[in-house]
């Protein structure tokens, strides 16, 4: 939509938390957001549970590439919102005025037990972030 806000989702790694929240808001927003996700530290590939959580509630996040965020720097954004406390503190100054806001999600990569423990873990970071993440962006239309 050619009047959408803009967001720039920031994690470390953007291969979890960043990834499912782009997923969230262009699946949920799309008529009043665009989101894309960056990390300050880019994984290898997003991850596979991240993929699966996301699948369940229907969204495909498969094609997602963790991206460094020093890409992102000189494009212009509404909104920059960064999902971790690494992310945080480590996030880069954009060169233009854009506004910076933090919710702060557990890292589910580092989540230990059984398989559906992990999963477990996964799917309630998805679940929070649609609530809060999304939710904050609704409330921003």
């Amino acid at each position: 939509m050619a009047d959408a806000k803009r967001v720039l989702i920031l994690c470390t790694g953007n291969s979890c938390r960043s990834q499912m929240a782009e997923g969230w808001v262009n699946h949920e927003l799309a008529e009043s957001w665009t989101a894309l996700s960056a990390g300050t530290q880019p994984a290898a590939r997003v991850h596979p549970l991240a993929i699966r959580a996301m699948t369940e509630e229907g969204i495909d996040i498969s094609g997602g590439i963790p991206e460094s965020v020093d890409r992102f720097l000189e494009m212009p954004w509404d909104l920059v919102i960064t999902v971790c406390d690494s992310a945080r503190e480590t996030c880069p100054v954009f060169p233009g005025p854009v506004e910076t806001l933090h919710i702060s999600f557990p890292d589910p990569a580092e989540a230990s037990g059984t398989d559906e423990e992990i999963m477990a873990v996964f799917r309630a970071v998805r679940d929070d972030i649609r609530k809060r993440l999304v939710g904050e962006l609704s409330r921003r239309q």
